[in-house]
């Protein structure tokens, strides 16, 4: 067996993740039909002092299946079928009807990251010292800055904002800023 790509409604991925497993263990297609994966990491998040661990979809958009395929590299028949007839499900990536098999590099990168342990979650801090940012939310709301330190953490982001013409260093949430 070998591993494909299936596009999927957006925000459907568990979904149709779900459907087509119940329907593979229904009908028998193990034969023909193998794991089938939605990545995702967890991502610790802090708002208001408060911190939450939520999953995020590593590949929002598409799920992972791992099939058999017919004669020519085509989806078998029972299999296209049963795919099809599931809610939410586009197409395979690939050409003329024929789905593009993934590399067995992108396989084990995708294996890998679906199987990152849940104990570990990271804070989702997406700028770097240097980087210009603008404040979204708080007290200083609408000033722009730049960004000094990141304690990832605590999940603060240091920033160094004009105020009255002086500098003036200031601890933000993370979650309060974004990149410009």
């Amino acid at each position: 067996m070998q591993w494909y790509v299936l596009r999927v409604a957006a925000n459907k991925e568990l979904r149709v993740r779900d459907a087509l497993a119940l329907k593979v263990e229904k009908d028998a297609l193990h034969n023909v039909i193998g794991r089938i994966e939605v990545p995702t990491e967890q991502v610790k998040r802090i708002r208001a002092g408060k911190q939450t661990v939520h999953k995020r979809k590593l590949y929002p958009g598409y799920v992972f299946m791992e099939m058999e395929a017919a004669e020519g590299g085509k989806v078998p028949d029972e299999a296209w079928f049963l795919i099809k007839g599931t809610t939410g499900v586009g197409d395979f990536i690939g050409t003329e009807g024929i789905p593009t098999a993934m590399r067995d590099t992108d396989v084990a990168k995708m294996m890998l990251d679906a199987e990152t342990p849940e104990e570990a979650p990271t804070s989702k801090v997406e700028c770097e010292k240097g980087d210009q940012i603008k404040i979204r939310e708080g007290a200083f709301e609408n000033f722009e800055g730049t960004v000094d330190e990141i304690d990832s953490e605590r999940g603060i982001v240091k920033v160094i904002v004009t105020i009255f013409g002086r500098s003036t260093p200031l601890d933000i949430e993370y979650w309060q800023i974004e990149k410009i």
